[in-house]
Order: structure tokens, then C-alpha cells, then sequence
């Protein structure tokens, strides 16, 4: 059971995960994975999250200690037509990254994982959630000044639907906060079904 004295283990150092899990009232412990997360030469994207997850949740495993309630890992990743988008290195990687998904469609993807102390190396469950998003078209103006503003330099796509970068954002199909980084609900859910929620909220 998730509590003060067992907190959730949030392997990530992404604030934004670990504001949507507060917000949920849930205890947590940070505990950030420190892996490459690189695609490699021919890797699908489904295939590149369910990688990165279950390594992360082996390098937090390998260095984690108790009390704790569960494990919790995810990653998140823009793909538009077949392609996935990574963080920008820089201020012009971010305004590259951002005029090939303006005025388009992209998927955002993001794979969790939740494990036990029993076995914190082992997923007991894992899911991936997608959500649809459509940004509109913006001009050369627009994407570099909202690139030099430096908001999306940690994100996946260069842009954060949570902050500045909600004025590109027409169309949201599917999880908000799955854009942001973490697909509330569906986490949810699976910590009630793995009995770690109690009574909830």
C-alpha cells in the first residue's frame, strides 16, 4: 500500500511526472534512471519506449532500497510518421524539431511500468498510452521565438502542452496528462488493481 512510510518509487527525474502524481495525493520517492535513451538504427517507436522503460526499471532496481510500495518508470516520446522526436540539444535543434510537427498531426506515446519490492527489476504491469495531437500551422517568427524561450528544451518535441506551448496546440485526442508525461487515470487504475491505492481517492 502506498503511504508516507511506503512511499510510490518514481524512478524519473521529470518534474512535470512528479507534479501529476502529487496531484493525485500519492506519496512519492524520487529516484531517477540514469540511462541512454538513444533509437537505434532501425527500432520502432512502440519498440524504443518498451526498451527505455524496462531499462530504466532495472537501473532504478539495481539501487533502490526500502521502504517502498512499488516502482514506477515511464518514458515519453513524439512520433510523427513513423519517426520518433526526441529532446532538442539546443535552441535550434528545438526550432527543427517543432517546424516539422506544426501544422500536423503526431502521436504522443507514453510507456509506463510498475513493479513490487518482491521483485523491483520486474514490471507486474506495463502499458503504453497514445494520444493524438494537433498543432497548427505557425509562422518562422513564432517557432523560433518560442524555441529561444527555452521551455521545450527538455521535452520530447520541443514543446510543453502544459506551459507556453499551449498556444500551438489546436486538437488533444485522448490522455492530457499523457501529453505532459504521465497517463493519470491508467496509472491509476493499475495501482488500485495491484491493491496499492486503498481507498481512493
Amino acid at each position: 500500500m502506498i503511504s508516507a512510510e511506503t512511499p510510490l518509487v518514481l524512478g524519473s527525474a521529470s518534474p512535470r511526472r512528479k507534479d501529476i502524481l502529487s496531484g493525485l495525493g500519492l506519496p512519492i520517492r524520487v529516484e531517477p534512471a540514469d540511462i541512454p535513451e538513444h533509437v537505434e538504427l532501425g527500432e520502432q517507436p512502440l519498440d524504443f519506449v518498451s526498451r527505455i522503460v524496462a531499462e530504466k526499471l532495472s537501473a532504478v532496481a539495481a539501487r533502490i532500497s526500502a521502504p517502498f510500495s512499488a516502482v514506477l518508470v515511464a518514458d515519453t516520446v513524439v512520433v510523427i510518421e513513423g519517426s520518433v522526436l526526441g529532446k532538442p540539444q539546443d535552441t535550434a535543434d528545438a526550432a527543427r524539431l517543432l517546424r516539422r510537427i506544426v501544422g500536423r498531426t503526431h502521436i504522443v506515446y507514453t510507456r509506463y511500468a510498475i513493479s513490487l519490492p518482491d521483485a523491483p527489476a520486474v514490471a507486474r504491469v506495463a502499458h503504453t498510452v497514445a494520444t493524438e495531437v494537433s498543432l497548427r500551422a505557425a509562422s518562422e517568427d513564432e517557432i523560433t521565438r518560442y524555441a529561444a524561450s527555452g521551455e521545450g528544451l527538455d521535452k520530447a518535441g520541443a514543446y510543453a502542452a502544459q506551459g507556453l506551448g499551449a498556444f500551438l496546440i489546436e486538437r488533444i485526442v485522448g490522455s492530457y496528462s499523457n501529453v505532459v508525461g504521465l497517463p493519470a487515470c491508467e496509472v491509476v487504475l493499475d495501482l488500485r488493481t495491484l491493491g496499492l491505492l486503498g481507498h481512493f481517492p
